[in-house]
């Protein structure tokens, strides 16, 4: 209890000398120290943000879908191959394959790709992410869209050949609706690398799928029309392949398709988990670095000159009865607490970040790619604290070194 006690008192006592240095304003060096750890805890605190965007992958599932089949990112095979990232091949013939099987209500391959759309007078160009899908003959709900107004089937497929007629049938979200400012009926067209095509909105469906802090316009297309453009045509590629049953027999089979696949069971809606890809861990563990390298340098830099120009104090301090040991921790504990706040300073700022990138890729791009969670308060804070603690060491070795008589004989 006596040690816990002298821990408060000495952490309130760091507190107090904090606030009393930034109220006579008489050292800039906390101020340049909160400062710092702001900076740095701001843009570690954007970039995880858009991390989690990017590694927090929608499912694209339809409504009642119960499994769905997804490559995994870090491995490709001859089935399962690499374009961009892991894909799935012969995707119509598996599809088929599914439907003829009773136990099956529903199954079809989709394929993602944003595609840039322009309106009819070619006034705005905007991107909206497209997913190509096979639609069935009862109408069903794919990435929150309805395709009541698909025609059921995949026409241009042809049996492999993809030389049959083109539906040029599209079905936009209320986002992607307002964003290029057409309505049903309006001829678009969509552009992918140097590809292009005509589509016409065959309808517009309230439904958005949500991805950081706001709605993605979403498009449905056919899958072959989509795979066309994409250059997907050749092993008859798609991203996923969703499935639709009420016998959880199906699964054995489903994870017997391909190899190196992952078989997610979920009913209705949902949101996948974090992507196995290393783009989204490479992008946290980077701003962890520099966040921590960049404050550790800063504070320890500026509570180094902070303890020099207060020495008389600390000489002080010792002459009543502040034994050297105890000196070394309020030193420590001034530099946690100034990191700290300037931690909570810079997820704030932070915070603002995650909203002002999605803000500008909205403007740019028509998406949001940052997600905010407030496991990110807790981390960023925690960073900061550990940026203070061991900024700390060399605060407390100057500390530690000062002559207490040295020290009280300058005035």
């Amino acid at each position: 209890m006596g040690r816990r006690h002298r821990l408060v008192g000495i952490f309130g006592l760091a507190g107090r000398r904090i606030l009393g240095r930034l109220r006579t304003t008489s050292s800039k060096q906390v101020l340049l120290s909160v400062l710092g750890v702001a900076l740095a805890v701001t843009l570690m605190t954007t970039v995880s943000g858009i991390a989690l965007g990017v590694g927090a992958e929608n499912a694209i599932q339809s409504e009642g879908v119960d499994y769905w089949v997804v490559p995994e990112a870090s491995t490709a095979s001859s089935v399962a191959v690499s374009v961009g990232s892991p894909q799935l091949g012969e995707t119509h013939s598996i599809t088929e394959r599914l439907r003829s099987d009773e136990r099956i209500d529903y199954a079809t391959p989709v394929q993602t790709q944003l595609l840039k759309l322009s309106s009819p007078d070619g006034s705005t160009q905007e991107y909206v992410l497209a997913a190509g899908i096979i639609p069935p003959d009862e109408p069903t709900t794919v990435v929150g869209v309805s395709t009541a107004e698909l025609t059921p089937g995949d026409p241009h497929y042809a049996d492999g050949m993809y030389d049959g007629p083109r539906t040029g049938e599209l079905v936009l979200n209320s986002a992607g609706a307002e964003l290029l400012g057409v309505s049903e009926g309006d001829e678009v067209t969509a552009m992918v690398g140097s590809s292009n095509a005509t589509f016409t909105v065959v309808d517009v469906r309230d439904g958005d799928l949500s991805s950081g802090v706001g709605p993605v316009p979403v498009a449905l297309v056919h899958l072959s029309e989509l795979q066309t453009m994409t250059g997907s045509t050749q092993g008859d590629l798609a991203d996923q392949l969703l499935v639709s049953t009420d016998s959880p027999s199906v699964k054995s089979d489903i994870e017997n398709l391909y190899p190196q696949t992952s078989v997610v069971t979920q009913t209705g809606l949902a949101v996948r988990g974090a992507s196995t890809s290393s783009l989204p861990l490479a992008m946290a563990a980077v701003s962890l670095v520099v966040a921590v390298l960049v404050g550790v340098l800063f504070v320890a830099t500026m509570m180094g000159l902070e303890v020099n120009a207060d020495r008389k104090n600390l000489a002080v301090l010792s002459a009543v009865g502040y034994r050297t040991g105890s000196q070394t921790l309020l030193v420590v504990a001034e530099t946690v607490v100034v990191a700290t706040v300037g931690g909570v300073v810079g997820v704030v700022t932070g915070i603002g970040g995650i909203y002002l990138t999605n803000a500008l890729t909205q403007e740019l791009l028509g998406v949001s790619v940052a997600l905010f969670d407030p496991i990110l308060v807790v981390y960023s804070v925690g960073v900061a604290a550990v940026i203070g603690l061991i900024s700390s060491v060399y605060p407390a070795w100057l500390t530690w070194r000062t002559p207490t008589l040295e020290a009280m004989s300058h005035d």
